[in-house]
């Protein structure tokens, strides 16, 4: 862990954060791509609004991958993936298709792919409306999706085989829970559990562990709408640690720091590295006021 020592409060930031190495690919690759010729990227590059505004200063337009057009010949798939059947439909229309899919994504893809392949019915641990879990289940549509505990009840689980996978920014504890709990009930099937929550998330989430044993309060930094960012913010109040996910300085009340003597700041996979510095240089300027 990387100390700050300041007169009011330290700041402790996590040993891992931010940004991962998927994501920083994908942003690369799109934006060559945007630099050399015009481009639509279909959904968000990483759910994050500097990343979107970078794209959109280089000339890119935004879309869907539910659209059924584009004002450019290139489109660009995320780094959250998609099903083929989206690639082979945009390829229909006469686009050339740009993929910029996190590897360890594909890696998850190939993992319900052989389950499925191997007769066992599919389950998908995470959000059902997330892009990353829409396109895991976007070319199986007989999966099932189970976000939490409470949900294990309404699957259908009367398989002789079922087969597990997760969304890859899932709590990895979380997620054996759920299969832990499917296996309890369905008792009479094969069950079988292969762990696609990424390296990076899970490394995430064990330095958060160590932060939370350090400090008071907990500043997690990114998009409102990443779900890596929020399970993190969510891991830290499960912990009894008081957190408060922000994406900018003006996010950041003084109030929070009121008695407290060490802070701690972590990031989500999806958060840019300029994005970090802004909150850590403010939270900097509050100790000197």
């Amino acid at each position: 862990m990387k100390t700050i020592n300041q007169p009011k409060f330290e700041v402790i930031e996590a040993e891992h954060y931010g940004m991962c190495f998927g994501v920083k690919a994908a942003i690369a690759k799109a934006q060559q791509m945007a630099e050399r010729s015009p481009v639509t990227v279909l959904g968000e590059l990483a759910h994050n609004q500097t990343v979107k505004h970078s794209m959109t200063q280089r000339g890119a337009v935004h879309g869907s991958l539910t659209d059924h057009r584009a004002g450019t010949k290139n489109v660009i798939i995320t780094a959250h993936g998609a099903a083929n059947k989206d690639r082979e439909k945009w390829s229909a229309l006469g686009h050339r298709v740009l993929d910029t899919t996190c590897p360890l994504v594909h890696k998850a893809h190939a993992a319900l792919s052989s389950l499925v392949s191997k007769g066992y019915a599919p389950i998908v641990i995470g959000k059902s409306g997330h892009v990353e879990v829409r396109g895991l289940t976007g070319d199986f549509p007989k999966t099932q999706v189970v976000k939490s505990l409470a949900e294990v009840g309404t699957l259908n689980l009367k398989f002789d085989k079922i087969g597990i996978i997760s969304q890859t920014t899932q709590q990895i504890d979380h997620v054996e829970g759920i299969v832990t709990e499917i296996r309890n009930r369905a008792s009479q099937a094969e069950v079988k559990f292969i762990d696609t929550v990424c390296r990076p998330t899970k490394d995430r989430q064990r330095s958060l562990l160590n932060l939370c044993t350090k400090a008071e309060v907990i500043i997690v930094v990114g998009g409102k709408n990443s779900n890596n960012t929020a399970q993190l913010a969510i891991k830290c109040r499960a912990l009894g640690c008081l957190a408060y996910h922000v994406q900018k300085p003006s996010d950041v009340q003084n109030r929070w720091f009121e008695g407290v003597s060490k802070v701690g700041l972590t990031a989500g996979t999806s958060t840019p590295d300029e994005d970090i510095k802004r909150i850590k240089n403010h939270l900097l300027s509050l100790i000197g006021m």
